[in-house]
Order: C-alpha cells, then sequence, then structure tokens
C-alpha cells in the first residue's frame, strides 16, 4: 500500500488546476484550511463537499487512481471518527457495549470532525498533485516575502518545505524496497499479534534512516558544489504569472470564508 501514497506526488497535466498560479493554489487551500473549522453549519459543510468535488474533478486525476492513494488517509479518518464516538458523552445514549456508550452528541462530533479532515486531505493532496515542486517553492517564497523585510529566511524555507514534500515518496519506495528485502530473509510484516509485526518492521527502520541521511547529505553536497548560497541575489527562469481564472477561483474560497464565518457569527 505504501506505493499508492500520493502525498508530494506531482502528475503532470493540462487541467484547469494545473494551470492554476501556485500562489493562488496555496492562499485557497490556507482560507479552507482555517475556515472549514470555524462553522459547525452543514450549509459550510455542504459548499466545503462542493469545492472539494469540483476541484477533484476538474484536475483531471483518475478517480481509481486517488482512491488507491487515499486508503492510508481512510484509516485515519475512521479512526478519528471512532475516537469522537465513544469519548463524546453528549446527548442521548444510543447504543451501549459494555462499558463503552455510544451517544447522539459523540456521533454527530465524530461524523463531522472526520468528514473535515477528509475534506482537508484531498484538497492538500490535489495541491502536490497538481503543482510541481520549482512552483510550489516559488508560489510560498512569493507569499512569506513580506516576512523577509524582518530578516526571516523565506526562501530556505520554502525550499525546506519543497524538499520535504519531494522526498516523500522517495522515503516511500525505499521502505518498499527494505521491505522486499527483509521479506526475502523470511521477515513476517503481515503475520503474528501487532508486537510481532512492530519487531518485524524494527530491521527497516535502521537502513531506512541510514538511506535518509545519506540522501540529504549528498544533496547538501550537490548544491554547494553548485553554488547554492540561499536567496541572495538569486534569479528565476520563469516568473509567476496571476491571471483572472486564479482572482476567480482565490474569490470562491474567500465566499466560502465569508460564509463560513457568516453562519458562526449569525
Amino acid at each position: 500500500m505504501l506505493e499508492h501514497v500520493l502525498i508530494g506526488q506531482y502528475v503532470p497535466g493540462r487541467s484547469v488546476v494545473h494551470r492554476l498560479d501556485p500562489r493562488a493554489k496555496l492562499a485557497s487551500l490556507f482560507l479552507f484550511m482555517v475556515f472549514l473549522f470555524v462553522s459547525r453549519e452543514l450549509v459550510v459543510l455542504g459548499a466545503a463537499a462542493v469545492l472539494t468535488a469540483a476541484a477533484l474533478l476538474s484536475a483531471g486525476i483518475s478517480l481509481r487512481f486517488f482512491w488507491k492513494g487515499t486508503r492510508l488517509v481512510l484509516i485515519i479518518v475512521a479512526l478519528t471518527f471512532f475516537l469522537h464516538l465513544f469519548l463524546t458523552q453528549e446527548g442521548r445514549v444510543l447504543l451501549e457495549i459494555g462499558p463503552l456508550a455510544v451517544y447522539s452528541g459523540g456521533l454527530l462530533e465524530g461524523f463531522v470532525v472526520g468528514f473535515r479532515l477528509l475534506l482537508l486531505i484531498v484538497l492538500a493532496t490535489l495541491l502536490t498533485l497538481t503543482t510541481t515542486p520549482v512552483d510550489l517553492t516559488d508560489g510560498i517564497e512569493s507569499l512569506l516575502r513580506p516576512l523577509s523585510y524582518v530578516r526571516v529566511p523565506t526562501h530556505e524555507f520554502a525550499l525546506m518545505m519543497s524538499i520535504a514534500l519531494r522526498f516523500i515518496p522517495t522515503l516511500l519506495t525505499e521502505t518498499q524496497t527494505i521491505m522486499k528485502a527483509q521479506m526475502a530473509r523470511g521477515a513476517a510484516f503481515s503475520r503474528g499479534s501487532v508486537w510481532n509485526r512492530l519487531k518485524a518492521f524494527l530491521p527497516v527502520l535502521i537502513p531506512l534512516f541510514s538511506q535518509s541521511f545519506k540522501r540529504a547529505e549528498d544533496l547538501a553536497t550537490a548544491m554547494e558544489a553548485r553554488g547554492y548560497n540561499g536567496g541572495a541575489g538569486r534569479t528565476k527562469y520563469r516568473e509567476l504569472s496571476w491571471k483572472l481564472s486564479d482572482t476567480l477561483i482565490f474569490c470562491m474560497f474567500l465566499a466560502f470564508a465569508g460564509l463560513s464565518l457568516w453562519t458562526r457569527i449569525g
């Protein structure tokens, strides 16, 4: 299942979402992330679902491919749902299972929090699937540029985030390779108790950390050999261009933020 993790991957394409300015996608995602958790009203959750579905369909990403990459995420969403289901003791009792009881408030809270988390993960995954690492770095740096006036290293910060996202698929591929090598030596990752499975996974972590540090050192050496010295005096081969479509998309998410605030205050 590790080979189907989508976070950090980029899928080339010419869809509407692919052609958007990375600053518009980043700013829209920030608005969505903040104001999704401001209001609990059904109309806000419905608007969030419509925006997420429209973005997913407009991105031109195969739904089957996207489903394969979100199966691990659904485990986190399900865990969040069940935690709220059994730990929130509000409303009337719907079901009793031994010492555990399911309340109507817990059911509602689990659904709302799990649904919010799912929408946020889907939209954040779409950002990396439709934006190249270079564009993502340029977009983050451009949005954080005002902080450079107070001596915040915005370029280095943006580059660090971009490299971290880019190396997620690489680390997952290396993990898969090491696991296959350990399985050839008799390791069992899918049999036995949970404790035995965790112990079987321990030999994977040591070579994985070793390879990660070696890869980071090789990357640093390559950047130094090419004369990298941070953001000072750097030029760009391709400048970002904000278009009318970017304004329209940003206004849609701005309207969602206004709706969320209005339902919360009203």
